[in-house]
């Protein structure tokens, strides 16, 4: 595809993020290496991608990480079009580094099988994320939690995850249970040995659509990149966490295509700052324990009140009140739905959405499009210039209800977490500052580093 000593101009790579948190995760790697990249957060229209027809990077998140196959079926021909409109020698469906993923849900298989149907050759796969403690061993995801290393069936979070558990740690297995698309492996002793062109040529002999590929340390993360880059096709389609673009960076590096690195950029401690997670992770929990140590006010938002609409509404005017009066007294106001997964609020608001015969997906909508709307509230009223959404899902629903239409990397803050800038047709949001975190990322101290960065 692409051996030549220089870039190509215009975007470089166009992505489609399966959540919000993973979409700026993938933003903040090409930014932070100097790469000019948008992230809208809806569909943009014809008119505003002509706009930034210039960036290196532009990317659209959305929420399939909690859809069904059926409302894959619906948006993701489109949106892949509309990617591979952008002219980007490189297409990325961007998925969660621990692959969060169910053929129910969020079915990374049907996101394959679509890309396919649209991009021709084979798909490369690449989850892992090195500095997030994300490794990929002979076709085998491990991932990080408290300092220790686990086998992704192993893994204390995921292995319990609330909706897409994960109980297969070879990705070609769990594949398999969402598509038909066979999945091969270019495993990291064959890249070390100098064969991985040829195990790759084999594998796609073979008929493997998708081929997995291991990535475990700076030589095989240069070697991944050389292998989309060099052995793709003249658009090629590629699944994958932010380790996508990760590899492609440091194949450039290597390869002398772009400078080793850049100056990192700063941003300033603000006063003041609001918060809200929807995230029942146990590494969110400890983050909100620490926080309200630490200047921050923790709030509860009763989550079993959406099976009600109207109970629901009055809960966020109740929560509204409580949050203002925290600034008011120079706290910083941290609403979440839960502390964790073994909290007992958790299987009370299960019980209330079985009993109320509201579907579960309605019910996670719901409570982030509150958590959104607190927010929205407390931006305007309180005058608010930095805010957080912790929760993959939480950050889609909840940055809808703010009114943004895009964002662009101002800092980083943790890996996969840029602090970003809001853009926006309101000038109560455009200029906003805000962190969108995963469930599973950051270190204890994220919501007090958001704050106190400087």
């Amino acid at each position: 595809m692409n051996s030549g000593r220089v870039l190509p101009e215009g975007p470089l790579i166009a992505f489609y993020g399966d959540d919000f948190t993973g979409s700026s995760a993938a933003m903040e790697v090409l930014a932070f290496a100097g790469f000019e990249t948008i992230l809208f957060l809806a569909p943009p229209s014809p008119e505003r991608l002509a706009q930034f027809a210039h960036y290196r990077g532009i990317g659209i998140a959305s929420v399939a990480r909690s859809r069904p196959p059926e409302w894959m079926d619906e948006h993701l021909p489109t949106a892949f079009d509309q990617l591979a409109s952008t002219g980007a020698p490189i297409i990325h469906y961007k998925v969660c580094s621990t692959f969060d993923s169910a053929p129910h849900i969020g079915s990374i298989g049907r996101a394959a099988e679509i890309g396919q149907r649209r991009f021709q050759g084979w798909t490369p796969l690449v989850v892992s994320d090195l500095g997030m403690g994300r490794f990929q061993a002979f076709g085998n995801l491990f991932a990080h939690a408290d300092g220790m290393g686990y086998r992704l069936d192993r893994h204390p979070t995921m292995s319990a995850h609330p909706t897409t558990p994960m109980h297969e740690a070879d990705l070609g297995r769990h594949l398999a249970a969402q598509t038909r698309l066979p999945v091969g492996l270019v495993d990291f002793v064959t890249m070390k040995c100098g064969r991985a062109d040829a195990l790759l040529a084999r594998e796609i002999e073979r008929g493997m659509a998708i081929v997995s590929m291991d990535m475990l340390d700076v030589e095989t993360q240069r070697e991944v990149g050389r292998l989309i880059w060099e052995r793709g096709g003249t658009q090629q389609f590629v699944l994958g966490s932010q380790g996508v673009e990760q590899a492609l960076i440091a194949y450039w590096r290597a390869s002398g295509l772009v400078p080793a690195a850049i100056a990192g950029a700063q941003c300033s401690r603000v006063e003041r700052v609001a918060a809200v997670s929807g995230s029942v992770s146990p590494i969110t929990a400890a983050q909100i324990r620490h926080a309200s140590s630490q200047g921050f006010e923790p709030i509860m938002l009763d989550a079993q009140l959406a099976v009600d609409t109207d109970l629901l509404a009055a809960e966020v005017r109740r929560v509204i009140d409580l949050a203002r009066q925290a600034l008011e007294r120079g706290r910083d106001p941290l609403v979440f739905t839960a502390a964790g997964p073994d909290d007992p609020r958790v299987v009370v608001f299960r019980e209330a959405v079985g009993a109320s015969g509201v579907e579960i997906a309605t019910a996670n909508d719901r409570l982030g499009a509150a958590l959104g709307d607190i927010l929205s509230a407390l931006v305007r009223q309180c005058n608010l210039r930095r805010v957080v959404i912790s929760g993959g899902d939480t950050s889609g629903h909840a940055t809808s209800r703010l009114g943004i239409d895009a964002l662009t990397a101002i800092a980083p803050l943790s890996p996969g977490v840029p602090l970003c800038r809001a853009h926006s047709l309101d000038p109560a949001i455009d200029g906003l500052e805000i962190a969108l975190k995963g469930g599973q990322t950051g270190a204890v101290d994220f919501f007090v580093t958001v704050r106190d960065r400087h």
